[in-house]
């Protein structure tokens, strides 16, 4: 059972920045896929981001050219640095890993933005 232990949510102002932290139980070097999905109250969890193995990389439309994700394999750590956030980004934002055909989630980080 890999753990996934998310950190760095909070409270912002709109166009303001915040940055997540997922660290990962589980060595992360030959992990498929991590990163990011989000749920916002009353809708369905969304990918955000996403690092592949192979270095590929998947945002969102809703967050591109804003949101960046990278991983640090050294660390077991996959990061979402998050800039210019709107309301609308504003949700609970959990962790994710596959590997194989088995996926992971974390607990979720609350992110707050105020207009």
């Amino acid at each position: 059972q890999v753990q996934l232990v998310e950190s760095g949510g909070g409270s912002v102002q709109a166009g303001e920045s915040l940055s997540l932290t997922c660290v990962s139980s589980k060595n992360t070097f030959n992990v498929n896929t991590i990163g990011w999905y989000r749920q916002a109250p009353g809708k369905q969890r969304e990918l955000v981001a996403i690092s592949r193995r192979d270095g590929t990389k998947t945002y969102a439309d809703s967050v591109k050219g804003r949101f960046t994700i990278s991983r640090d394999n050294s660390k077991n750590t996959v990061y979402l640095q998050m800039t210019n956030l709107k309301p609308e980004d504003a949700a609970v934002y959990y962790c994710y890993l596959l590997n194989g055909r088995t996926t992971s989630w974390g607990q979720g980080t609350q992110v707050t933005v105020s207009s």
